[in-house]
């Protein structure tokens, strides 16, 4: 969580009033000023929700029921399987159930467009237009011949706040969760993240 972001959770707002107020609640003689007593409670809240986002792992905020293929699925499958689920990226297991790499719409649209076609509609629009469907060659491939590798995943025990980081960082929207072992337990999409941060900030 970001300075902005937890800020955004304290109320800043507080009135002198307030500060007043509350120090009126404690009993016994309080040597400090409004002022101090502000910013001593604006600090212990952020010390509170840094150590709250600290103690949230990632086996706690991932989604368990996870769709994969393997190396050998062919891409048509890959792509029914992402559409039937309405999602955007799936991961690529070994036979062990280990990460061998992670497929997005951007991995397909690198290998149908070899670089001319960069969005979903520009595709739809040159199959459509008459022209050499982009889809074609692929359609004898596999999963493993588009996938991005070697996988970034993270451990049960990664703090979401450090999930948060290496979504943004490498610059992808999913992150396979796995065991000591290296077996998929689950994934983490920035969605996901947003939905923690979201419950977060309202309590």
């Amino acid at each position: 969580m970001t300075e902005h972001q937890v800020g955004t959770c304290a109320p800043i707002d507080i009135s002198d009033d307030d500060i007043y107020e509350a120090m009126r609640d404690i009993s016994g003689y309080l040597d400090i000023t409004p002022g101090d007593f502000k910013d001593v409670y604006l600090k212990a809240f952020r010390h509170a929700v840094e150590r709250l986002t600290r103690g949230i792992k990632a086996e706690q905020v991932m989604t368990k029921d996870v769709a994969f293929v393997v190396r050998e699925t062919p891409l048509k499958e890959v792509a029914r399987i992402m559409a039937s689920r309405g999602i955007s990226g799936v991961p690529v297991l070994e036979s062990d159930s280990t990460v061998a790499g992670v497929i997005s719409e951007k991995d397909f649209l690198a290998a149908m467009g070899a670089g001319v076609a960069t969005r979903v509609m520009e595709v739809v629009a040159q199959c459509l237009g008459g022209k050499a469907c982009l889809a074609a060659p692929s359609r004898a491939k596999s999963a493993e011949d588009i996938m991005n590798k070697p996988a970034v995943t993270v451990g049960r025990d990664t703090p979401v706040m450090e999930v948060a980081d290496i979504l943004i960082k490498n610059r992808i929207n999913r992150v396979p969760v796995v065991d000591s072992e290296g077996r998929m337990v689950g994934i983490i999409s920035r969605a996901d993240v947003v939905r923690w941060s979201t419950l977060l900030e309202a309590v």
